[in-house]
């Protein structure tokens, strides 16, 4: 991909301000993730509840996503992106000041969803300023922001035998205010956008089959990418007994794999169609979570595990590239609806390790019950591989279509080109 090309053909501060914004925010979702191993010991929690813990932020960050979508699309996406970094404030301010209990910090951990439905802000912001043929690679690069998941697992644990979990807390405030400057300063909503939809609008999208479909892909790939990212730590500890710092840097390792390589998945989706390559993936995932889920010694599972991660990084920017060649005139409203789908995949997946690893004393069904997905996926992206309008994905891809940046699509991009039964 050529910079200056990049440069011409959309807004590069707003893209990069859609990084940062995702990036710190990803930071902050998963914040209890990287303290997990301190706080499971300051309030004893079994494995089940250490699972809870951990999935709670992404099912606050499930439920608010579809919400800052709507408010992306109707107010605009830098509004909607500086109200999130201000509310993200409120979650952080009462784990300083106010959580003394498990209830207490889960509640507080359900408002630390607000990071998380970042996503549904950031991908459009960065979405409309770019024509198809770069959606992939630009939503990768915005996406990448999840790489947030590293600045947590690597600082987090080392700070806290100094700062104590609260203190962690009180300095990640320091990061989001700066973000939200840079981001106020920086960041503009494309020309052109398109009147607010009404409620019955959005509504409609759970009409079509694709809406379901990507949501599925997306609980696989990005569940299954932020909910390792949170658990992992924990994992490390029960599984082989690595100290909290040693863990963070292991998940921090496996988080790089997948948040570089997202916007590689992008690119490799634009290059041959997200079709061919997500297919490619989910065998591979599939895989993986077969062999993780023999428990195998530290060595290879370490490498599987920072495999696996880098087959849902890949995966996440391949889900991206078709989501705006499907839907590019409700891009804030189907990002809503996706990256919610895609925490409610990463709610879900800690509580099945967690509960699952309790009552058997293993992680081998929990990984198990992951490779089960994987083949589940493996056939349901066979069904969108057979609908006509992949063909012409395939070959829009290869040559740039023109079109009105963000808003209008050609008559070949129509719905109907893509619809499926």
């Amino acid at each position: 991909m050529n910079p200056g090309e990049m440069r011409r053909s959309g807004h590069w501060p707003t893209l990069l301000c859609a990084f940062l914004y995702f990036d710190i925010s990803f930071m902050i979702w998963v914040l209890l993730g990287a303290l997990g191993v301190g706080l499971a010991a300051e309030f004893h929690l079994d494995a089940a509840s250490k699972g809870l813990m951990v999935a709670v932020p992404i099912l606050g960050g499930s439920i608010l996503r579809l919400g800052m979508g709507i408010l992306a699309d109707r107010w605009g996406a830098k509004r909607t992106g500086l109200l999130g970094l201000a509310t993200t404030t409120i979650p952080l301010l009462l784990g300083y000041f106010w959580v003394n209990n498990f209830s207490q910090l889960l509640i507080v951990g359900l408002l630390l969803g607000v990071a998380g439905a970042s996503f549904a802000v950031a991908l459009p912001l960065a979405s409309r300023w770019y024509p198809p043929e770069r959606q992939g690679f630009v939503l990768g690069i915005a996406g990448a922001g999840n790489s947030g998941t590293l600045i947590s697992m690597v600082f987090a644990p080392r700070l806290a035998p100094y700062l104590g979990w609260r203190g962690v807390f009180a300095l990640c405030l320091i990061p989001v205010i700066v973000t939200f400057i840079v981001f106020a300063l920086f960041a503009q909503d494309a020309p052109g956008r398109p009147a607010p939809k009404r409620v019955s609008d959005y509504v409609k999208l759970l009409g079509r089959a694709d809406t379901y479909r990507f949501c599925f892909f997306y609980s696989v790939t990005f569940g299954g990418f932020v909910g390792l990212s949170s658990y992992l730590p924990i994992f490390f500890k029960d599984r082989y007994g690595i100290d909290p710092v040693r863990a963070g840097m292991l998940t921090m390792i496996c988080g790089a794999a997948g948040s570089f390589l997202r916007p590689v998945g992008g690119y490799l989706s634009d290059r041959f169609g997200g079709v061919g390559v997500l297919s490619v993936l989910f065998v591979l995932l599939t895989a993986a979570a077969g062999l993780m889920s023999t428990s195998p010694p530290i060595a290879l599972g370490m490498t599987t595990l920072v495999f696996a991660m880098a087959i849902l990084g890949l995966g996440n920017g391949s889900v991206f590239q078709l989501v705006p060649q499907r839907f590019a005139k409700d891009m804030g409203v189907i990002t809503g609806w996706v990256g919610a789908a895609g925490g409610f995949g990463g709610f879900g997946l800690p509580i099945i390790l967690g509960r699952l690893y309790q009552a058997t004393g293993s992680f081998g069904p929990g990984f198990l019950m992951l490779a089960l997905i994987g083949v589940s996926a493996t056939f349901a992206i066979r069904r969108i591989g057979a609908a006509p309008g992949e063909a012409f994905v395939a070959r829009t891809e290869r040559e740039p279509a023109e079109i009105v940046y963000g808003n209008e699509l050609p008559p070949v991009l129509a719905p109907a080109a893509f619809e499926t039964t």
